[in-house]
């Protein structure tokens, strides 16, 4: 009986939850109204106007936690990986509309949203912005002898001031991710997308859409065919979620 009652207990809390992020999304992204048409106007239900992108990291490969492959191609996904992608799209399926799949070309990225798009009848849209960080002479390096370098204290630290020798900034790459999703969201207005991404480019998305600081953004984590949910709208981003891995994601949607 008790734990019928917690199962109850917390069926409630997830549904409450999903109301609040209704109320959130559609009073922060509603369009306002236009008082001159009369008093039926303002009975008329509020339209969201919001994109909402979901942020996904590609699926586990033979290397994720022990080596840097930066853009290294021919890096395919591991059997878990293709496991943890086809749950990741099994959950966006429940979505009422995707209206795009977007990935960065890097193969890993695309076999993790190739799933996702054809649960859709969507073809993935390859967009390079969304690419992994370029580390220069880092490639390849395994991640124990990266984290013996000096300057692994300032990735960790200070990583607005590091730039991956013969690579990109941390600054650049956020940069490069601000901008990419600004122009999709400028593609897809009102609509729900995907974007399939990597783990610290996604990272700093996720902060740069909080207002946190890049020298904080290692703080954030970003696992294997986790979903951020970001609504974009006239008053700036909403942050519905954070490297969610598992449960309902229709809440987060229009």
């Amino acid at each position: 009986m008790a734990r019928s009652r917690r199962g109850i207990g917390r069926r409630r809390a997830s549904a409450a939850l999903a109301r609040r992020c209704r109320a959130v999304y559609h009073s922060a992204h509603a369009r306002p109204l236009d008082r001159r048409r009369g008093d039926h106007a303002i009975h008329k239900r509020r339209r969201p106007t919001a994109t909402l992108i979901l942020l996904v990291r590609h699926g586990r490969t033979p290397t994720t936690g022990t080596i840097l492959p930066g853009r290294a191609p021919g890096l395919h996904l591991a059997e878990e990986g293709r496991q943890e992608a086809e749950a990741a799209a099994e959950r966006i399926a429940q979505l009422k509309a995707v209206a795009a799949v977007y990935s960065s070309p890097l193969e890993r990225a695309r076999e993790t949203a190739e799933p996702i798009a054809r649960r859709r009848g969507l073809e993935v849209r390859i967009e390079p912005g969304l690419i992994e960080c370029e580390i220069g002479e880092w490639t390849g390096i395994e991640l124990a002898k990266a984290a013996k370098l000096p300057e692994w204290t300032v990735v960790q630290r200070h990583p607005s001031g590091f730039r991956f020798p013969g690579g990109e900034s941390f600054m650049e790459i956020q940069t490069r991710m601000s901008d990419t999703l600004h122009a999709l969201v400028a593609r897809h207005p009102g609509e729900t997308i995907v974007a399939v991404s990597h783990a610290d480019p996604l990272k700093t998305a996720v902060a740069h859409a909080l207002g946190t600081p890049l020298d904080l953004f290692q703080r954030i984590v970003i696992g294997t065919a986790s979903v951020s949910a970001i609504a974009y709208g006239r008053i700036g981003p909403t942050v519905l979620t954070v490297n969610s891995t598992g449960g309902d994601l229709t809440a987060f949607a229009p």
